[in-house]
């Protein structure tokens, strides 16, 4: 098989059997905005720092989340890389945490010079809806911009909840760049349950 597609801008392309595909988009902000307010209601929520050798925990969390978006990128890859990364001081590595438990994830990007990323921004489904979204926005601004940095920024795309580019705007960052992603499905190597991301049925 080929490992190049030509796309159409006008029309459909097929892609092949194993393969899945999303409209990435990107977003930016240049400035640290205006303060928002917590949601009532959070004191059970709190943030805590994932050691910097527990690879185990990291992706005990890293999956609860992401089969249900298709969150794929650090499952592939072997756990040494995984351990290389949570070793990394530039990266910064937090679990969510609600009645005694790992509820969501954040992950903050700083080996860009200058530049901060929101590398993943998750939360579980039963604290979904709650107000938790802000409430963890709140705090990745503001170890983003306490660092010495003059953009922040964040990608999402089409298999990840629909609000999700709403939400980043609501909150200061601004559209820069859409792209076309194309990649093997992790639900056919292994990677992620056969029965994961329903929404997005396997094509084999």
């Amino acid at each position: 098989m080929s490992d190049s597609l030509t796309i159409s801008l006008t029309g459909i392309t097929d892609l092949p059997p194993g393969k899945i595909a999303a409209i990435v988009t990107s977003l930016e902000m240049l400035a640290a905005p205006p303060l928002r307010p917590d949601p009532p209601g959070l004191g059970g929520f709190s943030l805590e720092p994932i050691g910097r050798n527990d690879a185990t925990r990291y992706l005990a969390i890293y999956r609860l989340l992401g089969e249900r978006w298709m969150w794929f990128s650090r499952l592939v890859k072997p756990v040494s890389e995984i351990e290389a990364l949570l070793a990394d001081p530039a990266i910064e590595f937090y679990a969510v945490r609600h009645e005694r438990q790992d509820v969501g994830l954040l992950e903050l990007d700083f080996r860009v010079a200058g530049e901060g990323e929101l590398a993943f921004f998750g939360l579980a489904e039963p604290v979904v809806g709650k107000g938790a979204g802000r409430w963890l926005m709140n705090r990745a601004l503001a170890k983003a911009w306490a660092k010495p940095i003059q953009r922040f920024w964040v990608h999402t795309c089409t298999l990840d909840h629909q609000g999700a580019p709403e939400f980043y705007q609501r909150s200061g960052f601004k559209v820069f760049k859409r792209s076309v992603e194309v990649d093997d499905d992790p639900r056919l190597n292994g990677h992620m349950r056969r029965d994961s991301v329903a929404h997005h049925p396997v094509i084999a």
